[in-house]
Parts: structure tokens; C-alpha cells; sequence
């Protein structure tokens, strides 16, 4: 047995001003409200999340060039050892087993990484050894720090 909308039990029809009438309508006034909570959070928010220094950086046109197939890397070491490739070496054999490494072509790139306890001035040295056995080219190698 069912009951359709707008009549009472007994079958009669009840008046107009007891009748309840469905609204088919979104109510968006909290969403309106949230939104505006939403827009004053990331207008906070948003300059404090950049961190900017008032430096003018010059702009580069140049490709970054392709790296080498046979790359040679200079390690400095915890202890200040120093290795050419694999090999540790001694800092006055550095020269000779450089132009070994490159074959005698001093203008190819060496990759010179180093232990984070190597010192800012134990890593000149050895770029300073570097510059003077005249390998001008040098890259810094890093860990990529976005993984």
C-alpha cells in the first residue's frame, strides 16, 4: 500500500499551506564559503613558498655539451687521497696519469667529485693541480639532489 505525496491517509487531499514542496536547488553559499577560505590560504601562502634572491643572472644560448663516452673522473677522497678513475694515485703522479687517462689532449673535460668531508680548500688544491698540469676544462659532479 502506498501513499502518494499531498494526500493524507484517509484519501483526502491536505491543504496548501501544509504542503512541503522538494527544492531541486544546490545550496552553493558554503561552497562559496570554502572557496574563499581556499583563495585566502594560497594568497598567504603563495609568497612564502618562493624563495627568491635579487640576483640577475646572465643567459645562456649554449647547449650543454654531450658527455663523453670514456669520462675521466679525479676523486678526492675522505682521507685527501686522490684517484684517477678507480685508481688511487699520488697527488705528484696526478699530471702524468692524466695525460695517460686523456691520451695527452688537454682540452678534454675531467669530472672531479669529492667526498662531503673534503674541505673547500683541499678540493682548490687539487683543482689547482689540475689547472697546472693544464687541464682547463673541469665539472663538477653532484649527486642529483631531486630524487
Amino acid at each position: 500500500m502506498g501513499v502518494k505525496l499531498g494526500q493524507s491517509i484517509s484519501g483526502r487531499s491536505r491543504g496548501g499551506s501544509d504542503d512541503l514542496a522538494e527544492t531541486h536547488e544546490i545550496n552553493v553559499t558554503p561552497f562559496i564559503d570554502v572557496m574563499l577560505v581556499l583563495l585566502i590560504i594560497f594568497m598567504v601562502a603563495a609568497p612564502l613558498a618562493t624563495v627568491d634572491l635579487g640576483v640577475d643572472l646572465p643567459a645562456s644560448a649554449v647547449e650543454p655539451s654531450p658527455r663523453p663516452d670514456q669520462p675521466v673522473f679525479v676523486t678526492v677522497k675522505p682521507d685527501l687521497s686522490v684517484a684517477v678513475g678507480e685508481v688511487v694515485i699520488a697527488r705528484d703522479a696526478l699530471t702524468t696519469t692524466l695525460d695517460a687517462a686523456t691520451h695527452g689532449k688537454k682540452e678534454e673535460r675531467i669530472f672531479l667529485r669529492a667526498d662531503k668531508a673534503v674541505s673547500y680548500g683541499d678540493l682548490m688544491e687539487v683543482m689547482n693541480l689540475l689547472r697546472n698540469a693544464g687541464y682547463l676544462k673541469i665539472a663538477l659532479v653532484g649527486l642529483d639532489g631531486r630524487s
